[in-house]
């Protein structure tokens, strides 16, 4: 069984980095001057809502507005619409969402301004497939993509040529109106087009980029989607239409992961980050964490214990077994492999979001006897993780963690604490 003190120090460390991306705290330094004509509030993702109530409170000039959330991810707002959509594979509400974007930044002129509140998990919540395809379509990519393993950088170079929304063009369909974007960032490195697909951020990459990406993860799709790819023509950032608009991030994992490290310290714990920008597959990542893990346990480097290894980013899972979990859960089960006995190890790993993949946890604790205890439940946890099952591992050890949904998303959060030696 996991240490009650140490669940419940990880847990507090996983509070303070969410608290350190709070959409009110994040938003009210970024606002800017209401405008001469009205303020339109749009805005997509898992975190989009909590925004929007957020902005209620801050502005005080008129505004209207609609905004596209996750289901159960709503939150209570006056004016602003909150519309709910599924993630991660779209569906009909998700067309309807976008259609409400577009109809809201339609007609504008330049004494207009949209604010546009965008967070992760905008990319499923606004599908528009391009003329001659249909939704049927762009869940068919999602769902490739989501099995690919690729990268979110990969996945978006080829959302973005499928789509009618995407790419900033939903910032260029509100032309003449200035767009200032406000982000909370769940992409390794922060880069504002990649949150959500950027709808409202364009970006350099062209339709070879993401051919390329086709071919490297080896994504199968049919020939008349890669033909529509190949023809597409993605917003030039350089186009005028997107001249005098703004964009700002206003939270990300780096900011919450420093907000976590000063937690650890108040708590008498040194803390050091690895990075906020780790991707890769989740289980071979969890390697490379639990190396490092056995060596402070072991040998007192290249961190002494008591520490906590912090790091973020995000993970990618190839899906090659049938079972249940995302990529949190995975990381763990791999890590539980590798520091199965090594004494003075436990670790978290969570989405910031609250929803770990598709199932109702954000993510799992491990520690030193989490196989150990899992073969004495009667489960294989090697073959656990061939078959993508971490979800049923950490849910027969009752280690799942699951706070529900958090009103931001600032992507994965991981921290191992490893103590002393007889600690």
């Amino acid at each position: 069984m996991i240490d009650p003190d140490d669940r419940a120090l990880l847990t507090d460390l996983f509070n303070a980095a969410i608290d350190a991306a709070d959409p009110a705290r994040a938003l009210a330094p970024h606002l800017p001057a209401p405008p001469k004509g009205r303020t339109i509030v749009i805005g997509a993702g898992k975190g989009a809502a909590q925004l929007a109530a957020a902005f209620e409170d801050m502005w005080e000039a008129p505004f209207e507005g609609v905004v596209v959330t996750r289901y159960g991810y709503g939150a209570e707002t006056r004016t602003i619409r909150v519309l709910e959509a599924a993630h991660p594979v779209p569906d009909e509400a998700g067309l309807d969402g976008c259609a409400a974007l577009f109809d809201a930044v339609s007609g504008l002129t330049e004494d207009d301004l949209v604010i546009a509140l965008i967070t992760g998990g905008g990319s499923a919540l606004l599908p528009a497939p391009p003329e001659g395809f249909d939704l049927s379509d762009e869940q068919a990519l999602n769902e490739a993509l989501l099995a690919s393993g690729a990268p979110i950088s990969a996945m978006n170079a080829i959302r973005k040529h499928f789509s009618r929304a995407k790419g900033g063009r939903l910032a260029a369909a509100a032309h003449p109106a200035k767009v200032v974007t406000l982000i909370v960032s769940d992409v390794p490195g922060d880069d504002p087009a990649q949150v959500a697909s950027g709808p409202t951020v364009p970006d350099a990459t062209d339709a070879r980029a993401a051919l390329a990406a086709i071919r490297t993860y080896g994504i199968d799709l049919p020939d008349r989607m890669v033909t529509a790819i190949r023809d597409c023509r993605a917003p030039d950032p350089s186009d005028q239409v997107f001249a005098g608009n703004e964009v700002r991030v206003i939270a990300s994992a780096a900011k919450s992961l420093e907000a976590a490290a000063t937690r650890a310290g108040d708590r008498g714990l040194p803390a050091v980050i690895l990075s906020d920008a780790i991707e890769g597959e989740a289980r071979e990542v969890a390697r490379v964490h639990a190396a490092i893990a056995r060596e402070c346990a072991t040998r007192n480097r290249p961190f002494e214990p008591p520490v906590v290894i912090l790091s973020g980013g995000e993970t990618t899972v190839t899906l090659k077994g049938q079972g249940r979990g995302g990529r949190n859960t995975e990381f763990l089960l791999s890590l539980a492999l590798e520091i199965d006995g090594t004494d003075g190890i436990v670790a978290l790993a969570a989405d910031t979001d609250g929803i770990d993949g598709s199932e109702d946890n954000a993510g799992a604790y491990a520690d030193a006897t989490t196989t150990t205890r899992l073969r004495e439940a009667g489960h294989d946890p090697a073959a656990l993780l061939s078959d993508n099952d971490a979800y049923t591992a950490f849910e027969a050890l009752g280690d799942l963690f699951a706070p529900g949904p958090t009103g931001t998303n600032v992507n994965d959060f991981r921290a191992i604490l490893v103590r002393p030696k007889g600690n």
